[in-house]
């Protein structure tokens, strides 16, 4: 199931990206992003823009940002099921993981690739890791 399936069909991206921005912003620093990757993670590529939402947490998002926002959350919330220990759930994403879709690299490095199925391939994986069907 895809991101924005779980969202719903009639998601107005405007009064969505405000609560969407807020919630990526607080993972980004509990994680320890810097711009660069926050900009790769939201598929932002013109710095004006990622300051913007920085500065307002407001304005109107794609749906692929949207959808980009949705996996990490799904993300973050599946660290802190797993790893109860708030400060392991969130340095997990940037140890190096010997999982085979990981190659030996952290969860990060992989999310970073810039692409949406990589953020989704970390989430099932997480997600797989909570039901025991890894």
């Amino acid at each position: 199931m895809g991101a924005l399936e779980t969202l719903p069909r009639k998601l107005d991206p405007k009064t969505a990206s405000g609560p969407a921005l807020k919630a990526f912003f607080r993972i980004a620093g509990r994680w320890g992003l810097d711009v660069d990757q926050q900009m790769i993670l939201l598929g932002a590529s013109a710095r004006s823009t990622f300051f913007k939402w920085k500065k307002d947490e407001d304005g109107h998002l794609s749906l692929d940002t949207l959808e980009r926002i949705s996996y990490l959350l799904g993300v973050f919330k599946a660290l802190h099921v797993l790893l109860p220990n708030e400060d392991a759930a969130d340095v997990w994403v940037k140890k190096p993981n010997t999982a085979h879709l990981f190659g030996g690299k952290s969860a990060l490095d992989r999310m970073l690739s810039g692409r949406v199925s990589d953020l989704y391939v970390v989430r099932q994986y997480l997600d797989a890791q909570r039901g025991g069907w890894a």
